[in-house]
């Protein structure tokens, strides 16, 4: 799919989905709430109770080598919490 990149599986959003019943997912910085929605609903088959979105700026970092100094940027990117309906559940593991 263009809009949702790839599904965010920490051990932080590990707990949450187990205590809360969200999802985290890598999606496309110029998408919006309905279209992330919309998305989840069709790739997964649940239903969305509400979506929050939030854009991470890339990071300058830099690093000592033998062959010097170096400095780089990391990716931006946008991530949605997706909070699905009550006895909904998503199993990214399930095609592996």
């Amino acid at each position: 799919m263009g809009i949702i990149i790839k599904p965010l599986v920490t051990e932080k959003m590990t707990a949450m989905s187990e205590k809360f019943n969200r999802y985290a997912f890598i999606v496309d910085p110029k998408a919006n709430k309905i279209e992330i929605k919309d998305a989840v609903k069709k790739l997964y088959g649940v239903d969305v109770v509400s979506v929050n979105t939030m854009y991470y700026s890339g990071k300058y970092k830099s690093r000592f080598t033998k062959r010097g100094y170096i400095q780089g940027r990391t990716n931006a990117f946008k991530k949605a919490i997706v909070t699905l309906a009550s006895g909904q559940v998503i199993d990214f593991y399930s095609n592996i």
